[in-house]
This record gives structure tokens, C-alpha cells and sequence, in this order.
């Protein structure tokens, strides 16, 4: 590619940043940061790339939204798992793109492949406008057909095959994430620290419990924070040395060197196996002694840490329960790092009163525009838009999607109702586990979940 190339650092480890700039240092045109810190940077030089510098403009974005989520069933019945709604009026995918769009990151592709049709009309209608120049936005790549199928055989496919995207822009970097998990996180600290190691890969990391270990590619790294060895999805997986009742997990998000990319990609479609970053790519360019550095995780409030990876009912549940907390763990109403979604034309939410025993009671929850609530009781319970709860109605630590209604009487609890139900008057949900089986999915713990346009039998 002869497009614009990062020469490699010459500082093999990675500072502790901070906030202050020595005002008359010289600025690189590309990066946008000191000239000083292309050779031995001290501590306290610098967090973040500042915003519109060069390097995010010579950066691309590839957003993998392939994932069909079966243990995500039946909500991603109808939708990639990216697609699903999250709090109320998001999708899940709008937090990484969000994260983007506050980091800097302008050019954004999304890779679709599982029932990309729902996933596409949401970023068209959230996400596809251009906030620069004409090559700047998000835009999806919908899948090719190939005899008549689908197929991607693996994240590092999904990319291998979308090559031409590359070729056509040769950004300087490749930052590639998933579109499937709910964080906040600014991207341009992690680009800083690919381009202070002088990487040709940097993975960002995240502490997990050794119990939960075996669902994420796990490493072990030296002092310099150098990956020395990668497992994905181990069965034994390596304790970190410190905290040994946690591993160092990654959380799917590199920053690529993309002549690195390419070159890998292209090696890999020549060989046999998984076709995927965690089992091929990055296994393969520690064997090959690249230099492969991690990036541990930090939101954006500087001390927390909420990652949450959605890949079963019971943690998609238990994370929108997260919203609703006391000091919730993830705030939805951070203004300093907006989380962006659709604006439909509704009406403002509403809770009516008729009567002294007929209250509207909204605790501890979230609504979205167009809901109605005539006279209900709705507790620790996320509503999406233009839900309609009728009087003497008792709704408790529920998920409740777009266009739904619940009639008169009816009681609902520890359940995710999706689009366009209608729940009849005085119906039971969540209350009586095995009839609720005999309709409905109910996981391991103990949530029930109602597909999308479910129809109940007529009383």
C-alpha cells in the first residue's frame, strides 16, 4: 500500500501518561502530538491523541456485527446480535460506534453478515450521515453471496474478504472492534500507546475471574506489557501473576499496523484453521516474534471499569439491570460522552392519573418517547418506545421492547418482552416458571422471554 506509514517508536515500553504538553514543543503533522515523543517520552506527556489530529484521520474503523448469537435466542431471532435493543432506545452496537465518534474516529465500517437488514436500517437511520468530509461516516458492508450462501468463516475472514475497503482508503492504522458488547472507552489513548511501543498489534485487556476465563483469549505479558503468550478460549487458563484468582482477557479491540493487517490476513486465507484473530492471527505473529503489546482497559470515568461482553440472556438481562442501579455502574447520562440513538417523531413519555387509586408509578427505571403508563405500577424495568401499560398493571425487573402493550391487571416479572406483544389483561408472567416454559424461553436464571410478535391464545 503507498499510503501514509507510522514509522515504529523508538521507546520499546509504554509510559504512564498525563495531561500537560510543554508548549513549545514542536508538532508532528500526523500524529498531531510533540515531536519529543518519537524518541524517549518521560512520564506525564500525554493521555490522548488530541481530537482531529492526522492519526485518526489515517485511521479506519472495521466494526465485526456478524455474530448470530444463538445463546442470545430468541431475541436475535430476527436480528444480528449487535441489533438487539439495549436500555431502552439503543442497540447494542451503539456503544461501540458511540465510542468512535467521541474518540475521534471518523471513518467507520461495519461488517454485517448474520440478518443484517435490521442492523442496517438502524445505522442508517442513527448513523448515516457524515460528521466531516464525504469519505468520513458509517457506513455497513453488507455481506456477498457466494453459490447462492452467506459465508464468513471467522472474524479474520470477515475482514480478509473486505479487503478492497482497505485498498481503496490505506489508513495508517486499522482499529478493529466488536459491535457486541456495552462499555465506554476512548480508543485515541490506546492508538497513543500502539504508537509509543513501536507495536505492530496492540490488544486491549481486561482482568476477568479465573472462573469466567475460558470464554475469552487470555495472555500473559512482561513488564513492558510485550504479549509473550495468547490462548483463546483456554480450558486451563493462566492466572495473572499478581491477582491469581483473575486472567488478563482480551476484549477483542486492536489497533493494526494495516500493513500488518493485510499481510496477515492474506497468509492466514492460505492456511487451514479457525480463519480468526484470537486461535490464528495473533498466535501466528507471536511465533513469528512480531511485536505484540496489550492496552489495559480504562473508561472514560478514569476509574471505573464496566465491560460487559452480552452473550447470554442472563448477562443481557443482568446488565440492563446494571442501568438501573443506584450510582449505576454504566451511565447513560454522561454528557461529556453522549451514547447516540434514534429520535423518532413521538410524543414525550407519560404517566396518567385518572383517580387516587389509579396512579401512573414509574421507580427506579428508564422510558423511553411515546410510552404510556394509565395508571400501572412499573419497577426496576427498562421500557423501549411506545410502550403502553394499562391500569392496575404490576411490571418488576422487566426489559420491555418498542410497541408493546400490557394489558389491565397483568403482572410481569424478571422477564424481556419483545417487539410488538401484546400482553393480555390479568395474564401471569415470571410468576409460575414451569407454564412459563411450556410457552416461552426461560434460562437457567430463571428470566422468561417473549419473542417478537408473539401472539397469546385468546381467553
Amino acid at each position: 500500500m503507498d499510503g501514509t506509514h507510522l514509522a515504529p517508536l523508538s521507546t520499546p515500553g509504554i509510559p504512564q501518561f498525563g495531561d500537560s504538553i510543554p508548549p513549545d514543543l514542536h508538532i508532528d503533522p500526523l500524529l498531531g502530538v510533540p515531536m519529543a515523543l518519537h524518541s524517549v517520552a518521560p512520564a506525564g506527556r500525554l493521555k490522548s491523541v488530541p481530537s482531529g489530529s492526522e492519526v485518526l484521520r489515517h485511521t479506519a474503523a472495521m466494526v465485526l456485527a456478524g455474530g448470530e448469537g444463538q445463546r442470545l435466542a430468541p431475541l436475535t431471532r430476527d436480528r444480528a446480535k449487535p441489533a438487539v435493543p439495549f436500555g431502552g432506545s439503543y442497540r447494542i452496537i451503539d456503544f461501540t460506534l458511540s465510542n468512535c465518534i467521541n474518540s475521534g474516529i471518523r471513518r467507520i465500517h461495519v461488517v454485517a453478515q448474520y440478518k443484517p437488514r435490521s442492523l442496517d436500517r438502524h445505522i442508517k437511520q442513527v448513523w448515516d450521515s457524515s460528521p466531516g468530509s464525504p469519505d468520513e461516516g458509517v457506513d455497513v458492508i453488507l455481506p456477498e453471496r457466494h453459490d447462492g450462501k452467506i459465508f464468513y468463516r471467522g472474524t479474520a475472514d470477515a475482514l480478509f474478504q473486505n479487503l478492497r475497503t482497505l485498498e481503496a482508503e490505506q489508513p495508517a492504522l486499522v482499529l478493529v472492534l466488536g459491535g457486541d458488547h456495552v462499555y465506554k472507552m476512548d480508543y485515541s489513548e490506546m492508538i497513543v500507546a500502539h504508537l509509543y511501543s513501536g507495536a505492530a498489534v496492540t490488544v486491549a485487556c481486561t482482568p476477568v475471574p479465573l472462573q469466567q476465563a475460558h470464554r475469552f483469549g487470555i495472555m500473559a505479558i512482561d513488564d513492558n506489557r510485550r504479549i509473550l503468550t495468547f490462548e483463546e478460549k483456554p480450558a486451563d487458563p493462566r492466572p495473572m501473576p499478581e491477582t491469581p484468582h483473575f486472567a488478563l482477557a482480551s476484549m477483542g479491540i486492536y489497533v493494526f499496523n494495516t500493513e500488518v493487517l493485510v499481510r496477515e490476513l492474506t497468509l492466514d486465507a492460505t492456511r487451514n484453521g479457525w480463519h480468526d484473530f484470537g486461535r490464528d492471527i495473533l498466535p501466528h505473529l507471536l511465533r513469528s516474534g512480531g511485536r505484540v503489546f496489550a492496552h489495559p482497559f480504562r473508561d472514560t470515568s478514569g476509574s471505573a471499569k464496566y465491560w460487559r461482553d452480552i452473550g447470554t440472556i442472563d448477562s443481557y438481562f443482568e446488565a440492563s439491570m446494571d442501568l438501573l442501579s443506584a450510582g449505576p455502574s454504566f451511565d447513560l447520562f454522561d454528557s461529556q460522552w453522549p451514547i447516540r440513538s434514534p429520535q423518532p417523531p413521538t410524543p414525550s413519555a407519560k404517566s396518567e392519573l385518572q383517580e387516587p387509586a389509579r396512579q401512573g408509578r414509574l421507580l427506579a427505571s428508564l422510558t423511553s418517547n411515546g410510552c404510556a403508563i394509565d395508571g400501572a405500577h412499573v419497577e426496576h424495568t427498562t421500557l423501549g418506545q411506545r410502550v403502553f401499560i394499562d391500569r392496575y398493571a404490576h411490571v418488576q425487573e422487566a426489559v420491555i421492547f418498542d410497541d408493546v402493550e400490557i394489558g389491565a391487571h397483568a403482572r410481569v416479572r424478571r422477564a424481556i418482552i419483545d417487539k410488538g406483544v401484546r400482553v393480555p389483561a390479568e395474564e401471569r408472567i415470571g410468576y409460575d416458571l414451569q407454564r412459563d416454559r411450556a410457552r416461552f424461553t426461560v434460562t437457567d436464571g430463571g428470566i422468561v422471554v417473549i419473542p417478537k410478535n408473539y401472539a397469546f391464545e385468546h381467553r
